[in-house]
């Protein structure tokens, strides 16, 4: 393909209109200082859109766009072009014949890449312009499609000195990118390498349960977990004590964090991944599974000036996401907000997060002082673990602060026990506590294949729920969009609990769980159990999982 003529995309956006002079010299300074395409730092400063590039680029050297929608890649020209020539260069194989070979690309000026591709394929090149964003997010799916794992794990066996070398075009690394895409494209919240005696074991959090992803051979065990641990900045030669490590990991434009542990077991080093991927999260009140009566009552308590808000429920069960949730509802340019969390999951605009690290000192008591003196009006604690940080957070509420956190109990009832048990003064409590949110997470049926229960009404029966009339129940079925499972993403079913002047009583007196439930009870909670039927009878859940979850 013929050189492109480079014309000045800087000027011309400015004489379209799209940016000022001054939006120009500021990128301009950013192109010099990160050597980035002009391009690409404008749509990061959020001057332009992707959209505006890629036309423009095309206009000037007239040459055709692609939509990746509308288009049927040929499996030959992926093959033509190696995974990391394509991911180097930002090149995508669309098409091949004897003449050229068609690739999209996301600079179309540039020849050092457009030399690569002639000489690697032997072919001239003909460039089509397509969205950077777009182009890698195909990328990656159209390499993980045609090379599948299986492929990858032949072409290391096959290759004595790959378990050794980590160079870039290293089939070990095109491994170690496949599971973790792989993990990250089905949603899973965790991706578990699991060394046995003769094996490498590879399974996947998705929907709360584990699911096997593939065996591999155990000659891979020590290179696949080397490669992991580099990527995630932990000490490969250290293999006798637990380590943690964390990796950004870049799926086109997205940026997810991973979180990576290592623990030695008896045939190697066990790793799992944690997979935090707020790409596409819209944190929201509305959103997140809060029937309306549950909703209203946890809005009532957002209300609420000063006092804590805990969110209580195992580890896995969500809590981070409603807290999150919950401080989005604040007005965070009226108000100060701190967050301290281990670790800061997702980056929220307008609110200070700071990072727990106890190996310095900065515990989450530590840390919960010092913020007290930074004029917090909101605080966000991310988990009560000990006397010491329950103690501050009771104080900082009594004192005007609104204090968020989480609590691990059973239900929202048993958080007040357990804070007595901790050292907390019962006195201290009724003008403290605002709300006490317990929540499960519980899997939705697959719309494509749930099917209705035949006799609803004798199911309610057997769980104790009186008569309803015209109610359907639905179940799972299993289908090829949901791995036959029958279930597809998760929702929460939560229980509120607002603290009142009725309780004050009860709660001095050190009453019992069963006297608390009742004041909770007559005060309008809608226990997990309760909230879980009725997500049920609306067709989002079956009442097994329910049943699952909460028994």
């Amino acid at each position: 393909m013929p050189t492109p003529t480079k014309i000045r995309l800087g000027k011309h956006l400015v004489a379209e209109g799209h940016i000022s002079p001054s939006q120009l010299d500021l990128a301009l300074a950013e192109k010099q200082r990160n050597h980035k395409p002009l391009g690409e730092i404008l749509v990061e400063l959020g001057f332009v859109s992707e959209d505006i590039i890629t036309q423009f680029m095309a206009k000037a050297v007239q040459a055709d766009t692609v939509n990746f929608s509308q288009i049927q890649i040929n499996t030959k020209a992926i093959d033509a072009i190696s995974y990391y020539i394509a991911k180097r260069y930002k090149v995508l194989p669309i098409d091949i014949n004897d003449a050229q070979i068609t690739v999209a690309m996301a600079d179309i000026y540039n020849v050092v890449a457009i030399d690569a591709l002639e000489k690697t394929c032997g072919l001239p090149v003909r460039a089509l312009v397509a969205a950077e964003s777009e182009l890698l997010e195909t990328l990656e799916y159209s390499y993980i499609q045609e090379g599948s794992l299986s492929e990858t794990i032949r072409e290391i066996l096959n290759q004595t000195d790959t378990l050794d070398n980590d160079s870039e075009s290293s089939p070990l690394i095109r491994l170690a990118d496949q599971l973790i895409v792989i993990g990250i494209r089905s949603h899973a919240t965790d991706i578990h390498i699991e060394p046995e005696e003769s094996s490498l074991r590879v399974r996947m959090r998705r929907d709360g349960m584990m699911h096997e992803e593939c065996l591999m051979p155990a000659e891979l065990k020590t290179a696949l977990t080397a490669r992991i641990k580099i990527m995630a900045g932990m000490d490969v030669t250290e293999k006798r004590i637990p380590q943690d490590g964390r990796i950004r990991f870049h799926v086109s434009k997205r940026k997810v964090d991973l979180r990576v542990s290592s623990l030695p077991t008896q045939h190697g080093e066990s790793i799992v991944i944690r997979v935090l991927d707020a790409a596409g999260k819209k944190l929201s009140l509305d959103n997140i599974g809060f029937s309306s009566k549950a909703l209203q009552q946890f809005k009532k308590a957002l209300d609420t000036p000063h006092g804590v808000i805990l969110v209580t429920g195992p580890t896995g069960s969500g809590k981070t996401t409603t807290l999150y949730a919950a401080i989005e509802a604040i007005d965070s340019l009226q108000r100060s907000v701190f967050t301290l969390e281990d670790p800061v999951e997702y980056a929220m605009p307008g609110i200070r997060q700071v990072q727990v690290n106890a190996e310095v000192g900065m515990t989450f008591a530590a840390g919960l002082r010092s913020l007290l003196r930074q004029d917090p009006d909101v605080i966000l604690v991310g988990e009560i673990r000990d006397q010491e940080t329950a103690s501050l957070a009771i104080r900082a509420a009594l004192t005007g602060h609104a204090v968020f956190s989480t609590l691990h109990t059973n239900d929202a009832v048993g958080a007040i026990p357990r804070l007595i048990d901790m050292g907390i003064e019962p006195y201290l409590l009724p003008s403290a506590l605002v709300a006490i949110v317990a929540q499960r997470l519980v899997r939705k049926l697959c719309i494509s294949c749930k099917q209705p229960v035949e006799d609803s009404h004798s199911v309610l029966k057997e769980i104790g729920v009186k008569h309803q009339p015209d109610i359907q129940l639905w179940q799972a079925k299993g289908c090829n969009s949901c791995n036959q499972s029958g279930y597809f993403g998760r929702m929460a079913i939560y229980e509120v609990l607002n603290i009142d002047d009725s309780f004050h009583d009860a709660i001095m007196g050190n009453a019992n769980r069963a006297e608390i439930l009742k004041l909770a009870k007559d005060n309008g909670m809608q226990s997990l159990l309760e909230d879980g039927i009725i997500k049920a009878m609306q067709g989002h859940t079956s009442i097994e999982e329910v049943m699952r979850v909460v028994k």
